[in-house]
């Protein structure tokens, strides 16, 4: 499977993900989020239909729930495919932050 790279981008609450083709470095897909103190708010996941199919959804989500542990952070999965992915990856349920 082909490695993505994924960029955060704080001033546009982003995560993206990039992938190289041919020599030039394309846009697969990203997950937007809204900051809360401690917390990222993970509201939207996008993966571009050319690249939909192909697992980079997961890597995209792995990459971003690695960073959110590794940074300390909390999360909240409103968006519905972080939601099924924690369901399905139990190793990230602790950094889910119950809404109150």
């Amino acid at each position: 499977m082909a490695e993505l790279r994924v960029d955060h981008q704080p001033a546009r609450e982003r995560y993206e993900a990039f992938l190289e083709d041919g020599g030039v470095e394309k846009s697969v897909g990203y997950i937007d989020y809204m900051t809360e103190p401690g917390t990222l708010v993970l509201t939207h996941t996008v993966v571009h239909d050319q690249f939909s199919g192909r697992g980079f959804a997961g890597q995209l989500a792995k990459s971003v729930l690695d960073d959110v542990r590794a940074n300390g952070k909390q999360f909240v999965p409103v968006c519905s495919y972080i939601q099924s992915y924690v369901e399905k990856h139990p190793e990230y349920a602790a950094l889910v932050r119950e809404q109150h």
